[in-house]
């Protein structure tokens, strides 16, 4: 593998006086650029922000503050990232930044769980996956779509988790910690840093596409251990950044639903004493922690629910006195956070979306006093309806990214919607012949021909952003 070296300008939102008795656009609408003369000001808790270098374009994005009119100027600041890929690049990127409160001095007391990170906070957005949209940004002009090669730059600034899926990249940790923190010196914004721990012995257990590189068998539990020390140090040498952390996507799900597949049943000790360990390891005062759990078409049905929670409990049970601050659902998934209309796939379910799946779950897990607080991935959940099975999961055709990270969920006990999985980074192979071929990545509704889990599917990319609802 070869280091990816990226430079990345930050552009610096400057507001400006207060227009009275002005009419604000509305959340995602233009409210600024050269040449706008249209409204400056957005909805209360959303800020006007220039999309990237684009001076001709600013948006209304989440973000702390009032509504108020305000123009974009750019500074630079130099960010270097490497992570492993393919591929060398060397790119000159844009992100933007709002100016709102000065960093806050981390508390002396207490963990990172007491508190929603994501208030208050930019949703860090990394440089290498705005390099992996620069091709698809090239893909379309070299199509003459000037229009969704714009929208596809937006997507650049937006958001997203860090996966650290083998442990090989555990040095980037302290690469992407360290440019954050710069960023957020630099102007004056909490930069929120997501992460995901994801490597398990025997890994995504009843699936084939993501399997990782530990087994149950080759003592991957101390393998494991050795991977989560390597978060604990990285974090313990960055008290100064707010950094939240998604732990094992899909891993206990399939010990509640999915004991009968032998790698399940051999692995089920292993992953309730990696996680556990994790949780224990990683409990420091900037640091926030959230359990995966599943999503409403896994572990929203009745017969589901308590068997869940009860196993969250015996986890954190396991770690105690080490906390989390509660759980994340739909990552990488593409369920409604709320559904006016149900999607047909979820017929006879009562949790037909993640809110629904959410408000079933809490009084299970507050009966056990464990945190009921929680994250959705909305990353790409913008369109509905596109699905044969509600188990349909590998690249669908037809997605479109969903609503931008926020605080604002509308849900007392939702902390945050979050873009978990980069949209463009592909779930699996569409090859049958390959080794870690999933046939949920061979249906007639997945995207195809798709290249291996992690790599970068530049149709899929495209088609997410000309889907996007709201639309870029």
């Amino acid at each position: 593998m070869k280091q990816l070296s990226i430079t990345l300008l930050s552009a610096a939102i400057l507001p400006l006086a207060i227009v009275q008795a002005q009419t604000c656009s509305a959340k995602y609408g233009q409210c600024g650029g050269v040449g706008w003369t249209g409204p400056t000001c957005c909805p209360a808790g959303w800020t006007c922000q220039q999309q990237g270098n684009n001076i001709y374009y600013s948006q209304c994005l989440p973000g702390t503050g009032s509504s108020s009119s305000s123009s974009s100027q750019t500074s630079t600041t130099t960010r270097s990232s490497s992570s492993t890929t393919s591929s060398s690049a060397s790119t000159t990127l844009t992100s933007t930044t709002s100016t709102s409160t000065s960093p806050t001095s981390t508390p002396s007391s207490g963990t990172g769980n007491d508190r929603n990170p994501y208030l208050g906070a930019q949703f860090y957005a990394t440089p290498y996956y705005a390099s992996e949209i620069t091709t698809s940004i090239n893909s379309f002009k070299a199509a003459g779509d000037s229009a969704d090669a714009a929208k596809a730059a937006q997507v650049q600034s937006v958001g997203t988790a860090i996966w650290i899926d083998v442990a090989a990249k555990i040095p980037n940790i302290t690469t992407y910690l360290d440019d954050a923190l710069a960023l957020q010196k630099s102007t004056g914004q909490i930069q929120a840093v997501t992460f995901v721990v994801y490597d398990l012995p025997d890994r995504d257990c009843a699936a084939a596409a993501s399997n990782g590189e530990f087994t149950v068998a080759n003592d991957g539990l101390t393998h494991y251990k050795a991977y989560i020390d390597g978060f604990h140090a990285a974090f313990a040498a960055h008290p100064d950044n707010r950094i939240i952390c998604i732990i094992e996507p899909d891993s206990l799900g399939n010990l509640v639903t999915n004991l009968n597949v032998p790698k399940c049943s051999a692995a089920a000790n292993t992953y309730k004493a990696g996680i556990a360990y994790a949780i224990q390891q990683l409990q420091f005062p900037n640091v926030a922690l959230y359990l995966d759990a599943a999503h409403a078409g896994w572990l929203g049905w009745p017969a589901n629910l308590q068997p869940a929670a009860t196993l969250f409990s015996q986890v954190l049970q396991s770690a105690a006195p080490a906390t989390i601050r509660g759980f994340s659902t739909n990552v990488a998934n593409y369920n409604a956070f709320h559904a006016a209309t149900p999607d047909p796939i979820t017929q006879g379910s009562s949790t037909p979306d993640e809110e629904s799946y959410i408000a079933a779950l809490t009084p299970h897990l507050q009966a056990l006093n464990v945190p009921a607080n929680f994250v959705t991935d909305t990353g790409r959940n913008g369109v509905q309806g596109i699905r044969q099975a509600w188990g349909d999961w590998c690249n669908v055709k037809g997605a479109g990214f969903g609503v931008r990270p926020t605080t604002n969920t509308g849900v007392a006990n939702v902390d945050a919607f979050l873009w978990v999985k980069p949209g463009g980074e592909s779930d699996g192979t569409s090859n049958s012949s390959a080794a870690r071929y999933d046939f949920h990545c061979g249906q007639s509704d997945a995207a195809q021909p798709a290249p291996e889990a992690g790599t970068w599917f530049d149709a899929y990319f495209q088609a997410l952003v000309k889907n996007a609802n709201p639309s870029l």
